[in-house]
């Protein structure tokens, strides 16, 4: 028997009819489990997300069945879509799973701060824009759970002003929500944060206060400091300017 096509990229275009209930929009972002696509619902219009997931990483539907599962435990956390349902299709001649979740309107914080001046934002914004990734992660930490793949494409921009309101629309699920895991999300976030005052370029012009949670991005220096994304989150909201 041949073996299954190995599926890096499905790349829909847009129109495409999915289970004669939805049609592609666009795409939002893509993760190692799969790629997250805009989808209308061809009866009502109403927008959705659904995650088509790679046949590799999805054996016996494994991926797909932990990653419903813990989109349900944790629907009370703000910073997470809610799941709605499953569905397949054949692509390739091979079966794929994908799930549909609420549209969260906005923009991917790449694009975003594509569009900022400098492609990038200030410190003040970088902060407010920390403070609510950390508050968002933290009530998943708090669930005995991980996000495991955040990074500026999976991070949906919904309002922005004195604060920011954002999503996460993809996350990573396979191992448990270890310690080791939870870390791993605190590290991410300090990137995210330094990527978004444009990153090597302008970190030395940096204030101490920024720097100070940068610490020059490394990991046990880092893992030092902030014992967890609740230090972090907390730190932020007790931060001296000088």
């Amino acid at each position: 028997m041949a073996a299954k096509p190995r599926i890096e990229s499905f790349d829909f275009p847009a129109g495409m009819e999915i289970s004669s209930k939805y049609k592609i929009v666009k795409k939002l972002g893509e993760g190692w489990e799969g790629e997250v696509y805009q989808i209308t619902e061809t009866l009502t219009g109403i927008l959705r997300a659904a995650k088509f997931f790679f046949p590799q990483r999805n054996v016996g539907n494994k991926a797909a069945r932990s990653y419903a599962l813990k989109l349900h435990r944790l629907r009370s956390c703000s910073i997470l879509i809610q799941y709605l349902t499953q569905g397949k299709i054949i692509y390739q001649d091979v079966p794929i799973t994908y799930l549909v979740s609420e549209f969260v309107d906005g923009l991917p914080l790449d694009e975003y701060l594509n569009k900022q001046k400098g492609k990038k934002l200030g410190p003040f914004q970088s902060l407010h824009l920390l403070h609510t990734l950390a508050k968002g992660i933290d009530e998943i930490h708090n669930k005995k759970e991980y996000h495991g793949d955040l990074h500026l494409s999976n991070i949906m921009v919904q309002r922005f002003g004195l604060g920011f309101e954002l999503k996460v629309i993809d996350f990573y699920h396979w191992a448990g929500a270890s310690k080791e895991n939870r870390k791993e999300d605190l590290v991410d976030l300090i990137h995210i944060f330094y990527q978004a005052m444009g990153g090597k370029k302008y970190y030395s012009k940096q204030p101490k206060a920024v720097k100070n949670i940068i610490m020059g991005l490394k990991r046990t220096l880092i893992l030092e400091k902030f014992k967890s994304v609740g230090d972090l989150k907390t730190y932020i909201e007790n931060l001296g300017w000088d």
